[in-house]
Protein backbone atom coordinates (compact mmCIF):
# COMPACT_ATOMS: atom_id res chain seq x y z
CA UNK A 1 0.00 0.00 0.00
CA UNK A 2 1.27 3.63 -0.81
CA UNK A 3 0.52 6.43 2.06
CA UNK A 4 -0.61 9.46 0.98
CA UNK A 5 -0.79 11.72 3.59
CA UNK A 6 -3.44 14.76 4.07
CA UNK A 7 -3.03 17.41 5.72
CA UNK A 8 -6.02 19.44 6.63
CA UNK A 9 -9.45 18.07 6.18
CA UNK A 10 -11.80 21.13 5.97
CA UNK A 11 -14.16 22.27 3.23
CA UNK A 12 -11.63 21.82 0.45
CA UNK A 13 -10.70 18.56 1.41
CA UNK A 14 -14.09 16.42 0.86
CA UNK A 15 -13.87 15.92 -2.73
CA UNK A 16 -10.37 15.62 -2.60
CA UNK A 17 -10.21 12.37 0.08
CA UNK A 18 -13.86 10.65 -1.54
CA UNK A 19 -11.78 10.71 -5.04
CA UNK A 20 -8.50 9.02 -3.34
CA UNK A 21 -10.59 6.43 -1.39
CA UNK A 22 -12.56 5.15 -4.15
CA UNK A 23 -9.20 4.93 -5.96
CA UNK A 24 -7.73 3.41 -2.78
CA UNK A 25 -8.36 -0.23 -3.85
CA UNK A 26 -7.29 -0.61 -7.39
CA UNK A 27 -4.40 1.91 -7.07
CA UNK A 28 -3.42 0.05 -3.82
CA UNK A 29 -3.61 3.12 -1.24
CA UNK A 30 -3.46 4.11 2.18
CA UNK A 31 -4.84 8.21 3.33
CA UNK A 32 -3.41 9.42 6.76
CA UNK A 33 -6.25 12.01 7.03
CA UNK A 34 -4.54 14.47 9.65
CA UNK A 35 -6.32 17.51 10.96
CA UNK A 36 -6.26 19.60 14.56
CA UNK A 37 -9.76 18.12 14.95
CA UNK A 38 -9.45 14.49 15.24
CA UNK A 39 -13.67 14.65 15.26
CA UNK A 40 -13.47 16.65 11.51
CA UNK A 41 -10.37 13.60 10.39
CA UNK A 42 -13.01 11.17 11.30
CA UNK A 43 -15.92 12.60 9.44
CA UNK A 44 -13.58 13.07 6.19
CA UNK A 45 -12.92 9.32 6.35
CA UNK A 46 -16.42 8.07 6.28
CA UNK A 47 -15.22 4.67 7.94
CA UNK A 48 -13.30 3.66 5.00
CA UNK A 49 -11.18 0.80 5.79
CA UNK A 50 -8.45 2.45 3.71
CA UNK A 51 -8.25 5.67 5.40
CA UNK A 52 -6.94 6.61 9.41
CA UNK A 53 -7.68 9.67 10.39
CA UNK A 54 -5.67 11.57 13.25
CA UNK A 55 -5.26 14.27 15.21
CA UNK A 56 -2.25 16.48 14.36
CA UNK A 57 -1.11 19.70 15.57
CA UNK A 58 1.79 20.75 12.72
CA UNK A 59 3.55 23.06 15.38
CA UNK A 60 4.43 20.10 16.95
CA UNK A 61 7.45 18.81 14.83
CA UNK A 62 7.90 15.65 15.94
CA UNK A 63 4.69 14.15 15.68
CA UNK A 64 4.77 16.18 12.03
CA UNK A 65 7.80 14.56 11.11
CA UNK A 66 7.04 11.14 11.58
CA UNK A 67 3.97 11.33 10.30
CA UNK A 68 5.93 12.99 7.01
CA UNK A 69 8.48 9.96 7.23
CA UNK A 70 5.86 7.48 6.63
CA UNK A 71 3.76 8.89 3.75
CA UNK A 72 4.99 8.38 0.22
CA UNK A 73 3.96 11.52 -1.12
CA UNK A 74 2.41 14.60 1.51
CA UNK A 75 -0.85 16.96 0.44
CA UNK A 76 -1.03 20.18 2.15
CA UNK A 77 -4.56 21.54 2.32
CA UNK A 78 -3.60 24.49 5.26
CA UNK A 79 -3.51 27.87 5.08
CA UNK A 80 -0.96 29.12 2.69
CA UNK A 81 1.59 30.45 5.08
CA UNK A 82 1.60 27.31 6.96
CA UNK A 83 3.25 24.89 3.91
CA UNK A 84 6.96 26.00 4.55
CA UNK A 85 7.11 24.02 7.34
CA UNK A 86 5.82 20.76 5.89
CA UNK A 87 8.37 21.21 2.25
CA UNK A 88 11.27 21.67 4.49
CA UNK A 89 10.33 18.64 6.10
CA UNK A 90 9.41 17.08 2.44
CA UNK A 91 13.03 18.30 1.80
CA UNK A 92 14.78 16.67 4.41
CA UNK A 93 12.57 13.26 4.19
CA UNK A 94 12.79 13.12 0.29
CA UNK A 95 9.06 13.05 -0.57
CA UNK A 96 6.73 14.78 -3.13
CA UNK A 97 4.19 17.32 -2.05
CA UNK A 98 0.97 19.02 -3.54
CA UNK A 99 -0.83 21.86 -2.29
CA UNK A 100 -3.48 24.50 -3.82
CA UNK A 101 -2.09 27.57 -3.03
CA UNK A 102 0.32 30.10 -4.66
CA UNK A 103 3.52 29.57 -4.62
CA UNK A 104 5.00 32.19 -2.03
CA UNK A 105 8.84 33.31 -2.15
CA UNK A 106 9.94 31.35 0.29
CA UNK A 107 8.01 28.29 -1.23
CA UNK A 108 9.90 29.19 -4.72
CA UNK A 109 13.26 29.45 -2.74
CA UNK A 110 13.25 25.56 -2.53
CA UNK A 111 13.10 24.89 -5.94
CA UNK A 112 16.79 24.38 -6.39
CA UNK A 113 16.90 22.20 -3.78
CA UNK A 114 13.45 20.04 -5.26
CA UNK A 115 15.33 19.68 -8.20
CA UNK A 116 18.95 18.29 -6.92
CA UNK A 117 16.60 15.44 -4.71
CA UNK A 118 14.45 14.84 -7.83
CA UNK A 119 11.21 15.60 -5.93
CA UNK A 120 7.90 17.72 -7.23
CA UNK A 121 6.48 20.45 -5.34
CA UNK A 122 3.22 20.95 -7.42
CA UNK A 123 1.30 24.01 -6.27
CA UNK A 124 -1.48 26.12 -7.55
CA UNK A 125 -3.90 23.32 -8.71
CA UNK A 126 -6.66 23.90 -7.25
CA UNK A 127 -9.74 26.04 -8.84
CA UNK A 128 -7.87 29.60 -9.09
CA UNK A 129 -5.35 29.14 -9.12
CA UNK A 130 -5.26 25.55 -10.64
CA UNK A 131 -7.99 24.49 -13.37
CA UNK A 132 -7.54 28.01 -14.07
CA UNK A 133 -3.97 27.44 -15.37
CA UNK A 134 -4.19 24.24 -17.25
CA UNK A 135 -7.41 25.25 -18.72
CA UNK A 136 -5.27 28.69 -20.22
CA UNK A 137 -2.34 26.27 -20.96
CA UNK A 138 -4.23 24.55 -23.24
CA UNK A 139 -5.80 26.78 -25.32
CA UNK A 140 -2.25 29.05 -25.40
CA UNK A 141 -0.49 26.28 -26.61
CA UNK A 142 -2.65 25.11 -29.56
CA UNK A 143 -2.68 28.63 -30.76
CA UNK A 144 1.21 28.93 -30.71
CA UNK A 145 1.67 25.12 -32.31
CA UNK A 146 -0.79 26.69 -35.29
CA UNK A 147 1.43 29.43 -35.80
CA UNK A 148 -0.74 32.00 -33.99
CA UNK A 149 0.56 34.90 -31.82
CA UNK A 150 -1.24 35.77 -28.63
CA UNK A 151 -2.41 39.24 -28.38
CA UNK A 152 -5.13 39.30 -25.41
CA UNK A 153 -5.90 37.16 -22.49
CA UNK A 154 -8.14 37.70 -20.01
CA UNK A 155 -9.51 35.15 -17.50
CA UNK A 156 -12.35 35.37 -14.76
CA UNK A 157 -13.34 33.20 -12.33
CA UNK A 158 -16.19 33.30 -9.37
CA UNK A 159 -17.46 31.05 -6.74
CA UNK A 160 -20.86 31.53 -6.01
CA UNK A 161 -24.71 30.60 -5.41
CA UNK A 162 -26.53 28.24 -8.33
CA UNK A 163 -29.17 30.27 -9.42
CA UNK A 164 -31.82 27.47 -7.89
CA UNK A 165 -30.47 28.33 -4.65
CA UNK A 166 -30.13 31.88 -5.70
CA UNK A 167 -32.11 33.76 -3.21
CA UNK A 168 -30.80 36.93 -1.86
CA UNK A 169 -30.64 40.64 -3.23
CA UNK A 170 -27.06 40.48 -3.64
CA UNK A 171 -27.34 37.31 -5.68
CA UNK A 172 -24.45 36.18 -3.73
CA UNK A 173 -23.54 33.54 -0.75
CA UNK A 174 -20.23 31.93 0.62
CA UNK A 175 -18.79 28.74 -0.78
CA UNK A 176 -15.42 29.41 0.66
CA UNK A 177 -13.89 31.48 3.87
CA UNK A 178 -15.53 34.58 4.26
CA UNK A 179 -13.07 36.55 5.39
CA UNK A 180 -11.27 36.55 2.02
CA UNK A 181 -14.38 38.01 0.43
CA UNK A 182 -14.40 40.78 2.65
CA UNK A 183 -11.17 41.18 2.47
CA UNK A 184 -10.62 40.80 -1.45
CA UNK A 185 -8.41 42.91 -3.47
CA UNK A 186 -6.91 44.88 -0.20
CA UNK A 187 -3.17 44.75 0.41
CA UNK A 188 -1.75 46.37 -3.18
CA UNK A 189 -3.03 47.97 -6.22
CA UNK A 190 -4.54 45.70 -9.17
CA UNK A 191 -2.62 46.14 -12.04
CA UNK A 192 -3.14 44.81 -15.72
CA UNK A 193 -2.32 45.53 -19.65
CA UNK A 194 -4.56 47.11 -21.69
CA UNK A 195 -3.86 47.43 -25.40
CA UNK A 196 0.36 48.08 -24.47
CA UNK A 197 -0.75 50.74 -21.75
CA UNK A 198 -0.28 49.43 -18.23
CA UNK A 199 -3.23 50.44 -16.28
CA UNK A 200 -3.17 50.45 -12.22
CA UNK A 201 -6.60 50.24 -10.09
CA UNK A 202 -6.29 51.36 -6.44
CA UNK A 203 -8.19 49.06 -4.02
CA UNK A 204 -11.04 52.56 -3.42
CA UNK A 205 -11.62 52.29 -6.78
CA UNK A 206 -11.52 48.55 -7.89
CA UNK A 207 -15.09 48.07 -7.66
CA UNK A 208 -16.14 50.79 -9.61
CA UNK A 209 -14.36 49.55 -12.75
CA UNK A 210 -16.06 46.24 -13.81
CA UNK A 211 -16.26 44.18 -17.02
CA UNK A 212 -19.66 42.05 -17.91
CA UNK A 213 -19.92 39.59 -19.50
CA UNK A 214 -22.62 36.97 -20.77
CA UNK A 215 -22.57 33.00 -20.11
CA UNK A 216 -25.05 31.04 -21.92
CA UNK A 217 -27.65 29.93 -19.94
CA UNK A 218 -26.28 31.58 -17.10
CA UNK A 219 -26.77 35.21 -17.93
CA UNK A 220 -24.83 38.25 -16.99
CA UNK A 221 -22.01 38.47 -15.14
CA UNK A 222 -19.24 41.13 -14.10
CA UNK A 223 -15.60 40.99 -13.60
CA UNK A 224 -13.57 43.16 -11.53
CA UNK A 225 -9.54 42.83 -11.70
CA UNK A 226 -7.26 40.74 -9.59
CA UNK A 227 -3.79 42.22 -7.75
CA UNK A 228 -1.41 41.17 -10.09
CA UNK A 229 -2.33 40.32 -13.71
CA UNK A 230 1.21 40.81 -14.67
CA UNK A 231 3.22 38.50 -13.12
CA UNK A 232 1.26 35.74 -15.12
CA UNK A 233 2.76 37.02 -18.80
CA UNK A 234 6.57 34.87 -17.97
CA UNK A 235 4.59 32.01 -16.75
CA UNK A 236 2.43 31.62 -19.60
CA UNK A 237 5.07 32.75 -21.84
CA UNK A 238 3.13 35.73 -22.75
CA UNK A 239 5.80 38.52 -21.80
CA UNK A 240 5.12 40.37 -25.23
CA UNK A 241 1.12 39.82 -24.65
CA UNK A 242 -0.54 43.23 -25.26
CA UNK A 243 -3.75 42.75 -23.06
CA UNK A 244 -3.39 40.27 -19.50
CA UNK A 245 -6.28 40.68 -17.28
CA UNK A 246 -7.65 38.33 -14.88
CA UNK A 247 -10.09 39.05 -12.72
CA UNK A 248 -13.18 37.71 -10.42
CA UNK A 249 -17.07 37.27 -11.54
CA UNK A 250 -20.00 38.39 -9.53
CA UNK A 251 -23.31 39.27 -10.59
CA UNK A 252 -24.26 42.07 -12.18
CA UNK A 253 -24.66 44.51 -9.27
CA UNK A 254 -22.94 43.22 -6.30
CA UNK A 255 -19.67 45.47 -7.07
CA UNK A 256 -21.28 49.08 -7.46
CA UNK A 257 -23.04 48.13 -3.85
CA UNK A 258 -19.73 46.24 -2.11
CA UNK A 259 -17.93 49.64 -3.42
CA UNK A 260 -20.45 51.79 -1.03
CA UNK A 261 -19.30 49.06 1.91
CA UNK A 262 -15.33 50.50 1.38
CA UNK A 263 -16.34 54.04 0.96
CA UNK A 264 -18.13 53.37 4.48
CA UNK A 265 -15.03 51.81 5.99
CA UNK A 266 -16.47 48.72 6.78
CA UNK A 267 -13.59 46.61 5.38
CA UNK A 268 -10.88 47.98 7.14
CA UNK A 269 -9.01 45.10 8.97
CA UNK A 270 -6.39 47.78 10.03
CA UNK A 271 -7.59 48.71 13.44
CA UNK A 272 -10.21 48.25 16.35
CA UNK A 273 -13.49 49.31 16.78
CA UNK A 274 -14.05 50.39 20.63
CA UNK A 275 -16.53 48.56 22.66
CA UNK A 276 -17.74 46.07 19.67
CA UNK A 277 -18.48 43.10 22.23
CA UNK A 278 -21.52 45.30 23.31
CA UNK A 279 -22.02 47.27 19.87
CA UNK A 280 -25.99 46.52 17.73
CA UNK A 281 -25.72 46.57 13.88
CA UNK A 282 -26.94 49.94 14.33
CA UNK A 283 -24.40 51.12 16.18
CA UNK A 284 -21.96 49.80 13.77
CA UNK A 285 -23.46 51.44 10.65
CA UNK A 286 -23.79 54.80 12.78
CA UNK A 287 -19.89 54.76 13.60
CA UNK A 288 -18.76 55.54 9.98
CA UNK A 289 -21.93 58.16 9.53
CA UNK A 290 -21.43 61.78 10.55
CA UNK A 291 -22.54 62.98 13.70
CA UNK A 292 -26.59 64.58 13.59
CA UNK A 293 -28.71 65.55 16.72
CA UNK A 294 -31.79 64.91 14.99
CA UNK A 295 -31.03 62.41 11.01
CA UNK A 296 -31.93 59.06 11.87
CA UNK A 297 -29.01 56.66 11.13
CA UNK A 298 -31.15 55.39 7.50
CA UNK A 299 -31.40 59.55 6.63
CA UNK A 300 -27.57 59.64 7.16
CA UNK A 301 -26.99 57.06 5.31
CA UNK A 302 -28.76 57.91 2.35
CA UNK A 303 -27.36 61.34 2.31
CA UNK A 304 -23.79 59.73 2.88
CA UNK A 305 -23.76 57.46 -0.21
CA UNK A 306 -26.37 59.58 -2.48
CA UNK A 307 -28.36 56.64 -2.68
CA UNK A 308 -32.14 57.42 -3.72
CA UNK A 309 -34.73 55.31 -1.46
CA UNK A 310 -35.78 53.53 -4.59
CA UNK A 311 -32.48 52.47 -5.32
CA UNK A 312 -31.72 48.61 -5.07
CA UNK A 313 -28.60 49.41 -3.13
CA UNK A 314 -30.93 50.54 -0.88
CA UNK A 315 -32.66 47.30 -0.16
CA UNK A 316 -29.36 45.24 -0.18
CA UNK A 317 -28.26 47.28 3.18
CA UNK A 318 -31.95 46.95 4.53
CA UNK A 319 -31.47 43.01 3.51
CA UNK A 320 -27.99 43.14 5.83
CA UNK A 321 -29.83 44.14 8.80
CA UNK A 322 -27.10 47.11 8.53
CA UNK A 323 -29.81 48.95 10.70
CA UNK A 324 -30.83 46.62 13.67
CA UNK A 325 -30.85 48.21 16.99
CA UNK A 326 -31.18 44.25 18.32
CA UNK A 327 -28.55 42.65 16.77
CA UNK A 328 -25.12 42.47 18.26
CA UNK A 329 -21.66 40.56 16.82
CA UNK A 330 -20.70 39.96 20.32
CA UNK A 331 -16.96 40.01 19.35
CA UNK A 332 -14.13 41.91 21.45
CA UNK A 333 -12.02 44.26 19.61
CA UNK A 334 -13.62 43.68 16.76
CA UNK A 335 -11.53 45.35 13.12
CA UNK A 336 -14.95 46.93 10.71
CA UNK A 337 -13.92 43.75 8.43
CA UNK A 338 -14.50 41.13 11.27
CA UNK A 339 -17.51 42.91 12.64
CA UNK A 340 -18.66 42.77 8.83
CA UNK A 341 -17.94 39.51 8.29
CA UNK A 342 -19.87 38.76 11.12
CA UNK A 343 -22.87 40.11 9.80
CA UNK A 344 -22.46 39.05 6.15
CA UNK A 345 -21.62 35.21 7.45
CA UNK A 346 -25.28 34.99 8.62
CA UNK A 347 -26.73 36.69 5.77
CA UNK A 348 -25.18 34.83 2.97
CA UNK A 349 -24.41 31.22 4.76
CA UNK A 350 -25.21 28.53 2.39
CA UNK A 351 -28.60 26.70 3.73
CA UNK A 352 -28.77 23.12 4.14
CA UNK A 353 -30.38 22.72 0.78
CA UNK A 354 -29.03 25.07 -1.36
CA UNK A 355 -25.95 24.54 -3.69
CA UNK A 356 -22.85 26.65 -4.63
CA UNK A 357 -21.94 27.07 -8.18
CA UNK A 358 -18.32 28.16 -10.01
CA UNK A 359 -18.31 30.21 -13.06
CA UNK A 360 -14.75 30.36 -14.96
CA UNK A 361 -14.48 32.49 -18.25
CA UNK A 362 -11.40 32.83 -20.68
CA UNK A 363 -10.87 35.18 -23.47
CA UNK A 364 -8.18 34.17 -26.15
CA UNK A 365 -7.38 37.36 -28.77
CA UNK A 366 -4.69 35.83 -31.46
CA UNK A 367 -3.33 37.05 -34.97
CA UNK A 368 -3.08 33.94 -37.46
CA UNK A 369 -2.18 34.69 -40.86
CA UNK A 370 -2.49 38.39 -40.55
CA UNK A 371 -5.99 37.86 -39.01
CA UNK A 372 -7.28 38.46 -35.94
CA UNK A 373 -9.34 35.95 -34.05
CA UNK A 374 -10.81 35.11 -30.40
CA UNK A 375 -11.89 32.07 -28.71
CA UNK A 376 -14.22 32.09 -25.62
CA UNK A 377 -14.35 29.25 -23.11
CA UNK A 378 -16.76 29.10 -20.57
CA UNK A 379 -16.46 26.20 -17.38
CA UNK A 380 -20.03 26.24 -15.08
CA UNK A 381 -20.02 23.49 -12.16
CA UNK A 382 -22.51 22.97 -9.85
CA UNK A 383 -22.48 21.51 -6.32
CA UNK A 384 -24.00 17.94 -4.93
CA UNK A 385 -24.38 19.27 -1.59
CA UNK A 386 -23.03 21.09 1.43
CA UNK A 387 -19.89 18.52 1.44
CA UNK A 388 -19.34 17.59 -1.97
CA UNK A 389 -19.58 21.62 -3.21
CA UNK A 390 -18.78 23.11 -6.38
CA UNK A 391 -15.66 24.45 -4.84
CA UNK A 392 -14.58 21.53 -2.96
CA UNK A 393 -15.18 19.68 -6.04
CA UNK A 394 -13.02 22.06 -8.14
CA UNK A 395 -10.30 22.57 -5.75
CA UNK A 396 -9.77 19.03 -4.41
CA UNK A 397 -10.12 16.96 -6.97
CA UNK A 398 -6.98 18.67 -9.38
CA UNK A 399 -5.30 18.22 -5.74
CA UNK A 400 -5.89 14.42 -6.02
CA UNK A 401 -5.65 13.68 -9.47
CA UNK A 402 -2.11 15.44 -9.91
CA UNK A 403 -1.09 13.51 -6.28
CA UNK A 404 -1.99 9.86 -8.00
CA UNK A 405 -0.11 10.86 -11.20
CA UNK A 406 3.01 11.90 -9.51
CA UNK A 407 2.78 8.48 -7.45
CA UNK A 408 2.50 6.72 -10.71
CA UNK A 409 5.16 8.30 -12.40
CA UNK A 410 3.33 10.16 -15.13
CA UNK A 411 4.51 13.72 -13.94
CA UNK A 412 8.22 13.47 -13.76
CA UNK A 413 9.66 16.92 -14.47
CA UNK A 414 10.56 17.29 -10.44
CA UNK A 415 10.95 21.00 -8.71
CA UNK A 416 8.58 24.13 -7.15
CA UNK A 417 5.66 24.27 -9.95
CA UNK A 418 2.30 25.09 -11.18
CA UNK A 419 0.15 22.95 -13.24
CA UNK A 420 1.44 24.70 -16.92
CA UNK A 421 3.12 22.08 -18.53
CA UNK A 422 1.28 18.87 -20.81
CA UNK A 423 2.32 16.01 -18.39
CA UNK A 424 -0.05 17.53 -15.74
CA UNK A 425 -2.75 19.42 -17.64
CA UNK A 426 -3.50 17.49 -20.49
CA UNK A 427 -4.25 14.25 -18.03
CA UNK A 428 -6.02 16.16 -15.60
CA UNK A 429 -8.13 18.57 -17.55
CA UNK A 430 -8.97 14.83 -19.46
CA UNK A 431 -10.41 13.08 -16.04
CA UNK A 432 -11.95 16.34 -14.91
CA UNK A 433 -14.58 16.38 -18.06
CA UNK A 434 -15.96 13.05 -16.34
CA UNK A 435 -16.97 14.98 -13.18
CA UNK A 436 -18.83 17.45 -15.20
CA UNK A 437 -15.77 19.96 -14.93
CA UNK A 438 -16.37 20.95 -18.81
CA UNK A 439 -14.46 24.17 -20.77
CA UNK A 440 -17.24 25.24 -23.72
CA UNK A 441 -14.72 26.57 -26.66
CA UNK A 442 -16.10 28.58 -29.05
CA UNK A 443 -14.60 30.78 -31.95
CA UNK A 444 -15.91 34.77 -31.93
CA UNK A 445 -15.62 37.65 -33.87
CA UNK A 446 -12.32 39.43 -32.53
CA UNK A 447 -13.45 42.33 -30.47
CA UNK A 448 -10.31 43.28 -28.46
CA UNK A 449 -10.29 44.61 -24.86
CA UNK A 450 -13.49 46.33 -23.64
CA UNK A 451 -13.56 47.25 -19.96
CA UNK A 452 -17.14 48.53 -19.62
CA UNK A 453 -15.81 50.82 -17.06
CA UNK A 454 -18.51 51.96 -14.75
CA UNK A 455 -17.89 55.17 -12.71
CA UNK A 456 -14.35 57.00 -12.35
Amino acid sequence: MRNILIIGAGRSASSLIKYLLNKSESEQLQLTIADFSLELAKKKTNNHSNAVPIQLDIANIEQRQKEIQKADIVISMLPAHMHIDIAEDCLAFKKHMVTASYISPKMQELDGLAKEKGLIFMNEIGLDPGIDHMSAMKIIDEIKEKGGKMIQFESFCGGLVAPESDTNLWNYKFSWNPRNVVLAGQGGVSKFIQEGKYKYIPYNKLFRRTEFMEVEGYGRFEGYANRDSLKYRSIYGLDDILTMYRGTLRRVGYSKAWDMLVQLGMTDDTYSLENTENMSYREFTNSFLPYHPTDSVELKLRHYLKIDQDDVIWDKFVELDLFNASKKAGIKNATPAQYLEHILAEKWALQPEDKDMIVMYHKFGYELNGKQHQIDSTMVCIGDDQTYTAMAKTVGLPVAMATLQILNGNIKTPGVQLPIKKEVYVPILKELETFGVIFNEKEVPYMGYNPNNVGS
